[in-house]
């Protein structure tokens, strides 16, 4: 399901989700309408990215319709995962 919502993303999570689908700094800056210096200076932080919040939001949701499901924080911590493992590969 696409987020709209303005939710935060940590710069592990950018990373991970970017690395399930396979794909390139550029491809993610690609699909999400940003610079590609934007994606790396974001997944090279630690924590929330500190990116504007347009540019969270269009690489989240870049992410998203590449199949990358975003799990908050519920205590045990935030991630990642495939909602369906064979978008990955399209």
């Amino acid at each position: 399901m696409l987020s709209l919502e303005k939710k935060s993303i940590t710069a592990e999570q950018l990373r991970a989700g970017r690395a399930l689908v396979r794909w390139s700094a550029k491809t993610l800056a690609d699909n999400a309408g940003v610079g590609v210096a934007t994606v790396r200076r974001c997944e090279a932080e630690t924590g929330p990215v500190s990116a504007t919040q347009a540019n969270k939001n269009a690489m989240r949701a870049a992410l998203e319709l590449a199949g990358v499901v975003f799990i908050e924080e519920n205590g045990g911590g935030s991630g990642v995962r495939l909602a369906n493992p064979l978008r990955a590969n399209d």
